[in-house]
C-alpha cells in the first residue's frame, strides 16, 4: 500500500499544537506566538507537508460521495438528486474531483471499500443511511480522512453532519392539517431504516400528541417495497377500511404522489373527501393534480454545506464536529 500523503492533523500531532492553529500558522493568520508558528513550520518540514492553499481550483484533490445502491439512479431521484447536484457544484467551485460510490452490504466488500478510500480520497461523505448502517459508517472511519453525513446521524457518535429540520417539518405538516380543523388524520409511515423519515414520523405523532390524539393502526400502515409509487399501497389499504380520515400525512413527497393516484381511482375528491399533505416539497410536488401542499427540505443547500464542512475539514479549520440543522418552510398549495 503506498504511504499516504501528510495532512494538516499530521503536522498538527508532531507539533503538539490544534488542527486550527496549523491552519492560521499556513495561512499566515495573526495571533499566533513567535515559538508556535516556529514548531509548526518545523513540523511542515520535516513531515514535507504540502500546503493546499484554499480557491486553488488547481489541486486536483478527490472527494467521495457514497450512497446506497437502492438509491440508484441518484442523480434522477426527487429528493436526493438535488442533494448531489449541490454537493458537486460545491465541489466545482472549490475545486476537487467527486467519486461517485454506491454501496451495496449484502455485496460489498468492506475492506477493499476502506482501503480505497483511505488511498485516493481527501475525505468523503455519506448520503443518508438506509443499507449504510451505523456500523458500516463507523468501520469506514479512517484516522486524517474526514467523513461527514447526510441526512443522518449516528446516535452516541460525534460524526459532523448536516439534516433537514425533519421533526419540525413532520410537526408543522401535521400542525397544520390540526389548525385545519381535521382530526381523523392517517399518517403513510417511511422505512425505518431512513433517520430522516422517523424524525419526520416523531414529529408527526408530537403535534397530534399535543392535541390528544392518535391514529389507529389500521391509519398508519406499513411501506411496502417493490411498488412503483409509493404510498399507493399504503393508502389502499386505509380506504379499504370502513371509516376514512379526512386528512392523509405522506411521510414524503414521493409517499404523496402514490396515495393521491389511489384516492383518484377511489372516486374520492382531493380535498373535498380527503386533503393530503408531505414533506420535501420537489418540484414535482408543484404540478401534481391538484398542487399538493408539503413542508420544503432545501436539498440543494444541503449538499453545498455538506461540501463545504468536509472542506473545512480536510483543511484542519474546522475541528469540532457538529449537526448542521437548515430549516424547513411550509408550502401552502390545493391538497388541503
Amino acid at each position: 500500500m503506498a504511504k499516504s500523503k501528510p495532512t494538516m492533523r499530521d503536522v498538527a500531532q508532531a507539533a503538539d499544537v490544534s488542527a486550527t492553529t496549523v491552519w492560521m500558522v499556513v495561512h499566515n493568520k495573526p495571533g499566533i506566538p513567535l515559538d508556535t508558528v516556529e514548531k509548526v513550520r518545523t513540523a511542515i518540514q520535516k513531515l514535507s507537508y504540502t500546503v493546499k492553499l484554499e480557491n486553488n481550483n488547481s489541486r486536483g484533490e478527490s472527494v467521495g460521495l457514497l450512497i446506497e445502491q437502492s438509491s440508484i439512479p441518484a442523480i434522477s431521484d426527487v429528493f436526493y438528486g438535488d442533494i448531489i447536484r449541490g454537493f458537486q457544484a460545491e465541489a466545482k467551485r472549490l475545486g476537487y474531483y467527486v467519486l461517485l460510490s454506491t454501496f451495496d452490504r449484502n455485496t460489498q466488500d468492506l475492506d477493499l471499500l476502506k482501503m480505497g478510500f483511505s488511498e485516493n480520497l481527501s475525505g468523503f461523505v455519506v448520503a443518508n443511511d438506509g443499507d449504510i448502517l451505523p456500523e458500516t459508517v463507523i468501520q469506514l472511519k479512517t484516522p486524517n480522512i474526514p467523513v461527514v453525513l447526510i441526512e443522518s446521524y449516528i446516535e452516541g457518535q460525534t460524526f459532523p453532519s448536516v439534516l433537514g429540520d425533519n421533526f419540525m417539518a413532520g410537526y408543522k405538516i401535521a400542525r397544520y392539517m390540526l389548525d385545519q380543523g381535521h382530526r381523523k388524520i392517517a399518517i403513510l409511515k417511511g422505512p425505518t431504516k431512513y433517520s430522516s423519515l422517523v424524525d419526520r414520523l416523531r414529529g408527526c405523532l408530537a403535534a397530534m400528541a399535543e392535541a390528544n390524539l392518535l391514529p389507529p393502526a389500521a391509519w398508519m400502515p406499513e411501506p411496502v417495497s417493490g411498488h412503483p409509487l409509493k404510498g399507493y399501497v399504503q393508502m389502499k389499504e386505509i380506504l379499504a377500511q370502513p371509516d376514512h380520515p379526512t386528512a392523509v400525512i405522506a411521510i414524503s413527497d414521493k409517499t404523496a404522489f402514490g396515495a393521491m393516484e389511489a384516492i383518484r381511482e377511489a372516486g374520492l375528491n382531493i380535498p373535498g373527501d380527503i386533503a393530503i399533505g408531505s414533506i420535501d416539497n420537489t418540484m414535482e410536488s408543484g404540478y401534481t393534480r391538484p398542487p399538493l401542499t408539503t413542508v420544503h427540505i432545501p436539498k440543494y443547500e444541503i449538499g453545498v454545506l455538506a461540501l463545504r464542512k468536509l472542506h473545512r475539514l480536510i483543511e484542519g479549520s474546522e475541528t469540532l464536529p457538529f449537526k448542521s440543522i437548515v430549516y424547513s418552510e411550509l408550502i401552502v398549495r390545493e391538497s388541503c
